[in-house]
């Protein structure tokens, strides 16, 4: 049976807790999503309509850059891959978001044209709390 929630490997410099997990239904989907499409990755940009979700592209296809931070690893495979799907995030949105641990989760509706689940009548939503460790 697999665990409610899927941490990611931390990835910021000075942390040890991680920022950014996958619900159960996230990781099912994303499995799937994978044997699609290969490799995923997210991105979260911020602002407004699809820009407020996180977006799931085949790793690499959406080029991250000095404006973007990588929030977390993780390996939903459990260790048959060997690629691991990131989790970035703009750097002007972390600003806002730095004190929230991020959850990813999976809800019924389609989500962006441009995210991979689109097609799949579910779409992907994040869920915040704020941290109570000091950032």
């Amino acid at each position: 049976m697999m665990e409610a929630r899927l941490d990611a490997a931390v990835t910021l410099p000075g942390e040890d807790m991680s920022r950014v997990a996958l619900t159960a239904e996230a990781v099912e989907l994303l499995r799937k999503l994978w044997g699609q499409h290969g490799p995923l990755m997210f991105h979260q940009s911020g602002g407004c309509c699809d820009g407020s979700s996180p977006m799931c592209y085949p790793a690499g296809e959406f080029i991250t850059a000095e404006a973007d931070v990588l929030l977390g690893l993780f390996d939903i495979a459990g260790g048959v891959e060997p690629q691991p799907l990131e989790f970035w995030m703009s750097r002007e949105q972390f600003s806002y978001w730095s004190h929230t641990h991020l959850t990813v989760d999976v809800v019924p509706g389609r989500g962006s044209g441009f995210s991979v689940e689109a097609p799949e009548g579910k779409r992907f939503l994040i869920r915040s709390t704020l941290m109570d460790w000091p950032v």
